[in-house]
């Protein structure tokens, strides 16, 4: 099974802690730090989870919509200070398979990339 989880952020401190905790749980990371660079790697992927601090990166409702029907199999986990992003209704509700609040509960995260990953088997 390939438990590979990109973590998107800015934010490369911060980066570097959430890859730290996903790998202690057995998850392989990458950590990518632009939209950008997420594009280009994604292209070559499937399968995978992208972890996206929503707060560092700017994205949009049709940027995920993109990516999500480009990428089957692709699944986002979104962290945010804020509870509500009306900015990105449509892609929370139809792309986005949960928004975590930070600071991050390792238990919630650990979760739900189990949960995605047992959906793919």
């Amino acid at each position: 099974m390939n438990r590979a989880v990109v973590v998107l952020d800015a934010d490369t401190r911060q980066c570097r802690e959430t890859c730290t905790t996903i790998e202690e749980w057995g998850f392989v990371t990458t950590a990518l730090h632009s939209l950008r660079e997420l594009n280009a790697f994604i292209g070559n992927q499937s399968g995978i989870v992208i972890v996206m601090d929503i707060d560092t990166i700017r994205i949009d409702n049709r940027t995920i919509k993109k990516m999500v029907l480009e990428n089957p199999g692709t699944y986002f986990l979104c962290l945010s200070r804020n509870r509500f992003h009306p900015e990105l209704k449509d892609a929370i509700c139809y792309h986005i398979y949960a928004c975590i609040n930070k600071p991050v509960d390792p238990d919630e995260l650990f979760y739900c990339l189990n949960n995605i990953f047992e959906d793919q088997d």
